[in-house]
């Protein structure tokens, strides 16, 4: 409501804007009664929440029912469609709210992903191709790796709103584009938080410059969320640690110059408190020989979307690191620098989302103006065109939480419950998005020529990785209930 109500105050709350908030609250208020949509195939009921019948005639309030009735309606679905029928290529439906600086940043990064992205995503996705150096080396140039990083070790210095507005655009050309800069926030965020200040003079520039390029090594082929049961182990060796273990699901793994390897140095301490965090460096990978390090093996998973950095497992067998790259310079403290990236690691897959529903209601909508049936473009087609007024609502709903929990986190305010809610519905506005699109595309959604094929595929993971949707939701209701 803070951006209507802003919007409202500065004369540019509009037809369209007022048709979004009207068909949003409406909606939203309908799935709390009913039942909220986790999945395609899980409703939470208010029984399933412990909540009587009571508690759900006592939130049924004559404004709560006028909201309803009067809110996601097919006449306001059909003029919320109208309005935004034309404004395909302008890059958002309704305005953001976010000042000029934001709007030229914004600029900037559609253009570049219009340019130099898009026009190659697809055959990217279907031939399993690496995103091309160039197109990296022109992300670098751009300050995209950099954007987050103090001036003073040789980035940008601006928030996590900026970066929240250019993984959006970057992923809306292609979600592994948009992801390649998270990658390095994240990274450089762990070390800024956690790093010596020698850590910090040495890898930060690296980063912020593109001259390295990082990955995070977390998971094991039995420890998905429970990092607590981490089994990889870290053994001092004078001036060095030997790593022994396997890895899973690591993204960019060949190509990365360093990893963040969190490892167990301590078999005694059970849970997370024997964790450490190391920045392991390793040589950069070629295709002929993809890990040339000794000590260290990998083999690539393949995977149906979110293509372009390659998935791996990795192998450790007595793989050496420095004892000077123990991050922050003390063992045990590996996953309580993680958690430190939490907030800002759902925010930025939120915007990743974003990018991905963006990109998803675009092509859904230009097929569905361009597709002509029964004498007509099926645009004109109710269960069409409310698919995209639908999707044009959840996405600027999306937006605004994900932007508020961005301003929060600029401003050293707690925002993990934010940023979970962020990131758990804006995993399920690109799914639900993406799913619509390819419905409008009838049979052609199928195929793999059109895009919206890929859009789906890419889709889907967002609901898995940081943070699968039951942990983060479960996490979502401790942190409420907990504040009560």
């Amino acid at each position: 409501m803070n951006w209507a109500v802003a919007l409202e105050s500065e004369g540019k709350f509009t037809a369209l804007e007022e048709l979004i908030v009207r068909i949003g609250f409406g909606e939203y208020l309908s799935q709390i009664m009913g039942g909220i949509p986790m999945s395609q195939g899980e409703i939470i009921r208010p029984a399933d929440m412990w909540v009587g019948d009571d508690d759900v005639l006592a939130f049924h309030t004559p404004e709560v029912t006028q909201l309803i009735n009067e809110g996601n309606k097919p006449g306001n679905r059909e003029k919320l469609a109208r309005l935004i029928e034309h404004s395909l290529d302008t890059g958002a439906f309704g305005n953001l709210g976010l000042d000029d600086m934001y709007d030229m940043i914004r600029e900037q990064f559609r253009r570049f992903a219009n340019e130099e992205v898009s026009p190659h995503a697809h055959e990217w996705h279907l031939n399993d191709d690496y995103i091309p150096m160039d197109i990296i080396d022109k992300m670098s140039e751009m300050g995209v790796f950099g954007l987050t990083i103090p001036e003073e070790y040789g980035g940008s210095g601006l928030g996590k709103t900026s970066m929240c507005i250019v993984s959006e655009e970057l992923a809306r050309g292609y979600i592994g584009v948009g992801s390649l800069g998270t990658r390095s926030e994240i990274a450089a965020e762990l070390i800024m938080g956690g790093g010596t200040q020698a850590q910090k003079k040495q890898w930060l520039p690296k980063i912020a410059m593109g001259e390295t390029l990082p990955t995070a090594v977390f998971t094991e082929p039995n420890v998905g969320s429970d990092l607590g049961s981490l089994k990889t182990r870290a053994i001092k060796d004078g001036d060095k640690y030997r790593i022994t273990g396997n890895k899973t699901w690591i993204t960019h793994a060949a190509r990365a110059d360093v990893m963040t390897l969190l490892v167990r140095t301590n078999p005694d301490q059970p849970g997370y408190k024997g964790l450490s965090m190391f920045l392991a460096e390793k040589q950069r990978g070629t295709e002929d020989n993809p890990f040339p390090t000794d000590g260290m093996t990998g083999g690539e998973i393949e995977v149906l979307g979110y293509r372009g950095m390659k998935e791996f497992e990795l192998g450790f067998d007595n793989f050496e690191v420095k004892a000077e790259n123990l991050l922050g310079g003390e063992e045990g403290n590996g996953f309580k620098q993680l958690m430190t990236t939490f907030e800002s690691a759902r925010i930025q897959t939120a915007a990743r989302a974003l990018g991905v529903a963006q990109n998803a209601m675009e092509l859904g909508l230009r097929y569905a103006i361009e597709r002509v049936q029964f004498g007509q473009p099926i645009f004109n087609f109710p269960r069409v065109h409310g698919k995209i007024a639908l999707a044009a609502v959840e996405i600027m709903m999306t937006r605004q939480l994900t932007y508020f929990a961005a301003r929060q986190k600029d401003e050293d305010k707690r925002c993990d419950l934010e940023a979970g809610m962020a990131k758990l519905l804006g995993a399920r506005v690109a799914w639900s998005t993406a799913d619509n699109a390819l419905q409008i595309h009838g049979g052609n959604g199928y195929a793999l020529e059109y895009q919206i094929s890929r859009v789906l595929c890419d889709a889907r993971i967002l609901n898995i990785f940081e943070g699968a949707a039951e942990i983060q939701a479960d996490v979502i209701a401790r942190r409420l209930l907990s504040s009560n």
